[in-house]
């Protein structure tokens, strides 16, 4: 596997070429929203200072070059060249600035996601595999208060207090992801998408749901996070490699 080639005096290469890749990835599999959603990295210890998309470029052209640096501490950034988005500002400011478990953080509107946050009953019942992953792991946001500027912002990352969920359903909105590396972040919005998906169209039958245990589910979910091989880092490594194969520009 060939490492990926820096360009001189950019900083965190590694951590940016696999930010391209999630990014190319997430609209190849159509989970983005035209220009509108963002994902963002923290490249300090306390979390504070993170990379993120530029504004107002689709997801399918991100270069690793291209990912700005914004400091969540600084109350200028809105007001300097190449700011990024308002709404992208104040949902990951507030994320890095008041939970600095969220390391990696990706907001989406994709389509099941927000199927399930636009339900009255936002949970996700462990109707498979891919459904116990998130048993217990999600927390519901039920107070959407327009668009995600600085308040909103706070206000939403103060709900990721049990450092067990790592995923939010925005009601209303969307699906707000995070983690520890983009591997893991962008592997874990992958499989919620897909149980999403599983339990929408379940309903869609009309049919009773065969819906697990607790019990079975909790197992599911541990043996899931406890699993001996890194499946998120082959995950993204794959991808990658299916990107340079195809000769894309995503690490330049």
């Amino acid at each position: 596997m060939n490492a990926p080639h820096s360009i001189a005096n950019i900083d965190h290469w590694a951590e940016r070429v696999d930010m391209a890749a999630a990014f190319r990835w997430t609209a190849r599999l159509n989970l983005h929203e035209a220009v509108a959603n963002h994902f963002s990295l923290s490249i300090n210890e306390d979390g504070t200072q993170f990379l993120m998309n530029p504004n107002l470029v689709h997801f399918s052209r991100i270069r690793a070059s291209d990912l700005i640096l914004v400091d969540a501490n600084d109350p200028e950034t809105l007001s300097k060249p190449g700011a990024p988005d308002p709404t992208a500002w104040g949902l990951h400011g507030g994320l890095h600035r008041h939970c600095p478990q969220a390391r990696c953080a990706m907001h989406v509107h994709s389509i099941h996601a927000t199927v399930l946050a636009c339900l009255k009953d936002k949970r996700l019942p462990p109707i498979d595999q891919n459904c116990a992953m998130f048993f217990n792991r999600v927390v519901i946001d039920d107070n959407y208060g327009g668009l995600a500027f600085e308040d909103e912002g706070a206000r939403c990352a103060q709900l990721f207090s049990d450092p067990k969920q790592k995923v939010m359903v925005m009601g209303n909105h969307g699906v707000m992801v995070i983690g520890s590396t983009v591997a893991e972040t962008f592997n874990r919005l992958f499989y919620f998408e897909r149980a999403a998906e599983t339990y929408i169209r379940a309903l869609q039958t009309g049919m009773e749901l065969d819906i697990l245990s607790d019990e079975v589910a909790e197992k599911t979910a541990s043996e899931i996070e406890n699993y001996p091989v890194d499946q998120e880092a082959r995950h993204l490594e794959e991808l990658k490699l299916i990107l340079d194969a195809e000769g894309s520009d995503y690490a330049s």
